[in-house]
């Protein structure tokens, strides 16, 4: 689709204004506020890299407090292929196609970071047991774009979906770049232009009306897939930089710099509001929100807005552990965003309302390395030792620290997982092998700010059929703030 088609599209669908509801999604963000409450979540749920020499699965969970089936794992979708390490998704078509009397948010699309497979789940014939629509198989997309450890997807306006591949076959972060699928999976090509590939993989958030289009920087799959090693950083191994795109045409425009400052740029969102030029970034492991922004020229500036500092530390690997901000998301009305800790082992909210000046409205321990009855222990500047209280739910203690995070349409409830990534998890908390993953769900105080557990909900991974499985990302069939793009 050539630029002033998608730009025609952007005024027509993006303000609200289109004549009927045609398409999938809403009109707008705040449009998006008032729809039905969730009843199901899907969940990546795996096996690869456990131990257990068994295909990775899609789970259905039922967050109905109404159902008798209510905060369960309700349906399990057994992949065909042991060792893919599902990890995010996708939609085939969100909001961005809102106008579009011909889109239908059907298909979840769902790859498999280590395999480089990519899977196309139909959700709309049975909402609560999906199905295997189509596998699109690592070798071609080889042969015909050299990409592969596909991560992020996102849908486009043109019926198109984008995916984010972190590397080459060997796991080279040099081969990576932008896959194109069209609307029935077939591959199609690269959408970042020849020379114009980024110099790390992970994210990505475009906002048409700007013409742009941001990825951010995990590290080298051949790195990040032994776990963690802070030696690999010095090499030169993982990423610290923003790559600014000229949206659709894939030509890379801007490369930003984060420096020390911003260590492994991760999870990437543009305010929800299509008129507006600003979005955040999370470093995780410089633990910084970095706030970005456009400048009168067209280029873009970035600042540190929010700063997790380290703690000191007894009986760790290092003497000082940062936060690790893993995920972090924007409600919809761009009134607050929210962030985990994952060593830590808290979620934050802040307000957002001066996009410069976050404001802590709301803070909670939900695991950690540091919660009461842990070995390790943060060290005051006297040399006196505290660990954080951390509830149990229903009886059973919190394991391992929030990672992923997904927030309700109205943005009152906000769940849960904590699984990164199952080579990080048995490093950083190898009991998640032996014990699972777990979901949790906290209530949000959307008037004065504030976060409370609810203790009626949790989704317990460890009592899975086939074992303990680790539980990473979740979507609603009805799209979520994480992966609709308004236009």
């Amino acid at each position: 689709m050539a630029t002033g088609t998608v730009l025609a599209t952007s005024v027509s669908n993006g303000g609200g204004n289109s004549c009927c509801k045609s398409g999938p999604g809403y009109a707008s963000p705040l449009a998006a506020m008032s729809g039905p409450r969730e009843k199901l979540i899907y969940v990546t749920a795996l096996y690869s890299g456990t131990g257990q020499e068994k295909p990775d699965y899609l789970a259905t969970v039922d967050v109905d407090p109404n159902s008798p089936t209510y905060s369960s794992v309700i349906h399990r979708l057994k992949m065909p292929y042991i060792g893919d390490e599902l990890h995010h998704t996708g939609w085939n078509s969100c909001s961005s196609c809102h106008g579009d009397a011909s889109a239908d948010r059907r298909f979840l699309v769902l790859p498999g970071l280590i395999s480089g497979r990519i899977y196309a789940i139909d959700t709309k014939t049975d909402p609560k047991a999906p199905s295997l629509y189509k596998v699109v198989e690592p070798k071609e997309i080889l042969e015909k774009t050299g990409l592969a450890f596909p991560h992020t997807s996102h849908c486009l306006a043109t019926g198109d979906m984008l995916v984010s591949c972190l590397g080459d076959k060997e796991g080279n972060a040099k081969g990576n770049g932008f896959l194109l699928l069209d609307s029935d999976f077939n591959v199609k090509s690269r959408w970042d232009k020849p020379g114009h590939s980024p110099m790390f993989g992970y994210d990505f958030w475009y906002q048409p009306r700007f013409n742009t289009m941001i990825s951010t920087s995990w590290g080298a799959p051949k790195s990040f897939s032994k776990g963690f090693n802070l030696q690999h950083v010095a090499d030169g191994l993982y990423g610290s930089h923003l790559h600014v795109y000229k949206w659709p045409e894939g030509e890379m425009k801007q490369i930003i710099d984060l420096g020390n400052t911003g260590l492994l740029p991760l999870e990437i969102r543009f305010l929800h509001d299509p008129s507006k030029d600003i979005g955040y970034v999370g470093s995780a492991l410089s633990s910084n929100m970095i706030r970005f922004f456009r400048n009168s020229d067209d280029t873009w500036s970035h600042e540190v807005v929010i700063s997790v500092k380290p703690l000191k530390v007894e009986n760790w690997i290092l003497p000082e552990m940062p936060g690790l901000i893993t995920d972090f998301l924007i409600s919809l009305d761009d009134r607050f965003f929210y962030f985990v800790n994952w060593l830590h082992g808290d979620i934050r909210q802040y307000n957002i309302e001066d996009p410069k000046n976050p404001v802590l409205t709301g803070q909670i321990w939900v695991g950690g390395l540091l919660q009461n009855g842990s070995s390790v222990k943060a060290v005051r500047e006297d040399g006196s030792t505290y660990q954080f209280d951390v509830p149990q739910i229903k009886g059973r203690s919190l394991r391992g620290g929030p990672q992923m995070i997904q927030l309700s349409l109205d943005g009152k409830r906000l769940y849960a997982t904590n699984s990164l990534f199952s080579a990080w998890d048995r490093q950083f908390y190898p009991e998640l092998m032996d014990k699972g993953s777990h979901i949790i769900q906290i209530d949000v105080d959307t008037e004065k700010g504030g976060l409370s557990i609810n203790p009626d909900f949790f989704v317990d991974f460890g009592d899975e059929p086939d074992g303990p499985a680790l539980a990473h990302e979740m979507r609603y069939p009805g799209g979520d703030c994480t992966s609709d793009i308004w236009i």
